[in-house]
């Protein structure tokens, strides 16, 4: 099975996100919210996912760092709802865009 991790629609300096702790990320599957959520959220904030990382391997200029998913996976749902060919994906963050991918 081949896993893909799309990004964009475009990459942004970190002065440009006044506020990474108050972010809010939506995914939408055919029209269909499925997740919403809040950085503020996040089990561990950006400073200590980046602290921890670096103290166990060395990070490096554009390296990325993904930090999990909120609540409405598929997989969790009842009953489960899994991505099929031609579902269309939409996650928005707040400030930055919005990224649209078909699966494939």
């Amino acid at each position: 099975m081949l896993y893909e991790t799309p990004m964009g629609p475009y990459l942004v300096h970190k002065t440009s996100i006044p506020a990474v702790d108050n972010l809010t990320v939506t995914l939408k599957t055919n029209g269909k919210l499925r997740q919403h959520a809040n950085t503020s959220s996040l089990t561990f904030d950006i400073p200590t996912l980046i602290s921890t990382i670096s103290a166990g391997i060395p990070l490096e200029p554009d390296d990325i760092i993904s930090t999990g998913t909120p609540a409405g996976v598929g997989t969790y749902l009842t009953p489960p709802i899994f991505l099929q060919p031609g579902d269309e994906m939409e996650l928005s963050i707040t400030g930055l865009g919005t990224l649209i991918n078909t699966v494939r």
